[in-house]
């Protein structure tokens, strides 16, 4: 039998197409499943429950404070890692001696296991023998050793890593698309008057208008659902509650409280969040394209 065009192109796509639903599709709509179960992580104990899990976690503290400390969290690390990325793509893209290995230093957290970042950075800020408490009091900015993993200071110190080990991903998109945009048009500003500030908001702003929007989008479902760093920090510490973020709370649920509806219920709710703020975030960015 002779298949047509069209059936060829259906089975040669449908290898991809099987791959994406097992490895996608199926999961996203077994965790929905899960969740309105109320099941033990390990024992074939299950029990269908409905919405229950959602209603008990809406009436949660622990729930909202984990949204609220993911919130921080996210947002705060996004700007800061816009704002440095920015700054130093606009410093390397510029001609000076030694800007190789000036790139290569700034790429270099991005390229360390995060465990190892994490180990590094609790030595740097240990409150008795830690460099950044050592070289805060010679220099007189404190007259006490600072709690950086205490309760009060430990979502800063976390804010701290975290932009330190993402922002290059910042640095290489925008300096990518730096090398790109037409010298004509810096000379043509410069012959005008413009100085290097009128230069940057009225050329190179605009001209990373599309790379920002995708950087932003990538870095705040990365950084929402972020676990590892998260969880690494608040090992052999006492205030890990007060960075207790919902892909932190959902681990807990599943695999220390053994609750696996529950874990599935926080998972879903992370995933209609990101799909919410999403669907925001590309509308706001369609009707700025057509203004």
């Amino acid at each position: 039998m002779k298949l047509s065009s069209q059936q060829t192109g259906i089975l040669l796509i449908a290898p991809a197409i099987i791959l994406i639903c097992s490895l996608l599709v199926y999961p996203v709509l077994y965790g929905v499943w899960l969740s309105l179960f109320k099941k033990h992580s390990f024992f074939p104990d299950q029990r269908f429950v409905g919405l229950t899990n959602y209603i008990y976690l809406m009436k949660n503290t622990e729930f909202w404070m984990s949204v609220w400390y993911g919130t921080v969290y996210s947002v705060s690390t996004i700007v800061l890692q816009i704002v440095f990325g920015i700054i130093a793509a606009l410093i390397v893209n510029e001609a000076f001696r030694g800007r190789n290995f000036v790139r290569g230093v700034i790429l270099f957290p991005y390229v360390i296991p995060t465990v190892v970042a994490i180990i590094l950075w609790k030595w740097l800020l240990n409150n008795q023998f830690g460099l950044v408490n050592y070289m805060m009091l010679s220099i007189g900015i404190i007259d006490d050793p600072v709690s950086w993993m205490g309760k009060d200071h430990i979502m800063t110190s976390l804010i701290i890593i975290s932009v330190w080990e993402f922002f290059p991903f910042v640095v290489l998109s925008v300096l990518a698309r730096m090398q790109t945009i037409p010298p004509t048009l810096y000379e043509a500003a410069q012959v005008d008057g413009a100085g290097p500030i009128r230069r940057f908001f009225h050329i190179t702003l605009p001209q990373l208008r599309n790379v920002l929007f995708v950087v932003i989008l990538l870095r705040s479902i990365w950084m929402f659902t972020k676990f590892d760093t998260v969880w690494l920090l608040t090992q052999g510490g006492g205030a890990e509650k007060y960075i207790r973020t919902l892909p932190v709370y959902a681990y807990m649920r599943t695999f220390m409280y053994y609750q696996a509806g529950l874990g599935s219920t926080l998972a879903v709710i992370m995933f209609v969040i990101l799909i919410i703020s999403t669907t925001i975030y590309f509308k706001m960015f369609r009707r700025e394209e057509e203004i």
